[in-house]
């Protein structure tokens, strides 16, 4: 499985990337889209939208189930990924990247240091 090394993750398969705003683009992890197999519906939370950490904020449908996205941390929803509405495929072949699902200007910044690194996860994921 692929494991970014500069990212945060959680124990929910979910991966946050830091921009230079200080917003977190969120995404669900290589792990996590194998896991689901082939995603065929993405749901997420709207701009302007508060998330609360460990609380649902979208869905992930796949051929094999329905999976909830949960907010890693608190904050306002920045944007969304509207291109996963027509192309939810793509959060299986570039989850790092164009897979990306929304982004939030955490409420805490001490909150996402406070998750995993690449080893961290690594080893969550290997175990």
């Amino acid at each position: 499985m692929d494991v970014p090394d500069g990212l945060r993750y959680t124990d929910e398969h979910e991966w946050l990337r830091r921009g230079e705003d200080g917003s977190v683009r969120i995404g669900i992890t290589d792990y996590a889209q194998d896991a689901l197999g082939d995603i065929v519906f993405v749901e997420l939370p709207e701009a302007g939208a508060v998330v609360v950490a460990g609380q649902a904020c979208g869905e992930v449908e796949s051929t094999k189930s329905v999976s909830e996205l949960f907010a890693p941390v608190s904050g306002t929803v920045t944007a969304r990924n509207d291109g996963l509405e027509a192309a939810p495929e793509t959060v299986n072949g570039d989850p790092y990247g164009e897979g990306w699902m929304f982004e939030v200007r955490p409420d805490d910044d001490g909150a996402v240091d406070a998750l995993h690194d690449a080893a961290a996860y690594r080893a969550l994921t290997d175990g």
